[in-house]
């Protein structure tokens, strides 16, 4: 800054030209560098490089247009996260037109929270198409009082078999898993260390370090985990498993996953079906952690139009996953299963266990977290109902839903 006024210095200004046309130059120069011009791309145009997305069966694929790839074409996040970047993980995996859910991927991940602001034009609209929901100038509103939650205890057995919830944390600062570099890795293993450390004082576990749990006799099965091959592509598992680590209570209902998919990510999972008791244990560690890491001087990512931000835009708003796996034999079958699926804002997948399938929820964001896990409560009963109704050979119509369902004051 001192070199720069002592350049102002030395100009006079003069008589024979405008100022701004003899010193636009000399200002330019003065401005900060755009990011993307810190790199020396061999690119070509964006008509060039604009990618094939024939077959492309994501909601990237669908929403991209050359006009759309042009406008975000020169741009970069501080970190150097291109669009290129962004779209990557739809090019390696595009999708099938024909899912054993119906449910379309993303087909995008953020390589960093900087992203959604700078390529908000894109992400926008893929949130639009993932959630039904449109981002706007409102706050997305959270809410971890799980005894707001009605009904996730009383499941007929019979039916639901097992259920599991999963939410999501990034942490200020840091680029995403599928940009970040090693040391930024080790960094946050190194901050999750401490606060889980912490965490066991109140709540018994033990942190294995994912090199280390091939060798661990006491490894609990965790060390023949290996990445995906969709990590090993869009480059998420770079130096597996360097700065990799799983924390499991001793009880073993929690486990939090550290550098995978996102910085943290914690899972409760239930052989009873649970849904409430799985949320209770989901909800009291997350504001622990939280409180912990603002201890350490870090926070969670968050944007008061997004809510919780993670990589990825399917789990933007809460970063919650609640899923519930159902034993159904009719209803799989039924010609109306998709649109009711649909108004209840759920998907459902099949397992590798004839007759089992899991139930789970679609939308992450425009709903409190108490609000997505009771979509899935009310949703899962009601299709436990209609399953019940199918094997009396009954009709469903007068249990369809007929609208889209809005929140958790909906009444089935």
């Amino acid at each position: 800054m001192w070199k720069a006024e002592r350049k102002w210095k030395k100009f006079k200004s003069p008589l024979e030209f405008p100022l701004e046309a003899k010193y636009r130059p000399v200002l330019e120069s003065l401005l900060p560098i755009e990011p993307i011009n810190r790199f020396n791309l061999k690119r070509g145009s964006p008509e060039e490089e604009f990618p094939c997305l024939r077959d492309n069966h994501t909601h990237m694929g669908r929403i991209l247009t050359l006009p759309l790839y042009t406008r975000q074409f020169n741009r970069a996040t501080e970190s150097g996260v291109i669009f290129d970047d962004i779209i990557r993980p739809g090019l390696e995996e595009p999708g099938n037109l024909c899912t054993a859910s119906g449910h379309m991927s993303v087909g995008c991940l953020a390589g960093d929270a900087q992203s959604y602001i700078l390529f908000c034009d894109f992400f926008d609209r893929v949130i639009k198409a993932y959630h039904d929901y449109t981002i706007s100038t409102g706050i997305q509103e959270s809410d971890f009082n799980s005894g707001n939650l009605k009904g996730g205890d009383v499941f007929d057995h019979e039916y639901a078999v097992n259920c599991e919830i999963t939410m999501a944390r990034c942490v200020e600062d840091f680029c995403f898993p599928m940009h970040c570099s090693r040391g930024e890795r080790r960094k946050l293993l190194s901050i999750a260390e401490k606060a889980l450390a912490e965490l066991s004082e109140e709540y018994p576990g033990k942190l294995y370090f994912m090199e280390e749990l091939s060798e661990d006799p006491d490894g609990r099965g965790l060390g023949s985990m290996a990445p995906s091959s969709a990590m090993c592509r869009i480059g998420m598992a770079r130096d597996w498993p360097d700065a990799r680590a799983v924390w499991v209570s001793e009880d073993g209902q929690l486990v939090v996953w550290v550098n995978f998919e996102d910085h943290l990510k914690l899972e409760c999972s239930r052989t009873d079906a649970n849904l409430q008791l799985a949320f209770d244990c989901i909800c009291v560690n997350i504001v622990k952690l939280e409180t912990l890491y603002r201890g350490l001087r870090r926070c969670f990512v968050w944007k008061e139009r997004l809510g919780w931000v993670v990589s990825s835009p399917a789990q933007v708003g809460t970063g919650l996953q609640a899923s519930v796996t159902v034993r159904l034999q009719h209803l799989p079958n039924h010609k109306r299963l998709e649109n009711i699926l649909d108004r209840l804002r759920l998907h459902m997948t099949a397992t590798d266990k004839p007759g089992l399938y899991r139930v789970t929820n679609t939308p992450t964001i425009g709903f409190t977290e108490v609000g997505v896990v009771q979509l899935v409560v009310d949703g899962v009963k009601l299709l436990i109902r209609m399953e019940k109704r199918l094997e009396s050979d009954g009709g469903l119509e007068d249990l369809v839903p007929t609208h889209k369902l809005s929140g958790y004051t909906d009444k089935l």
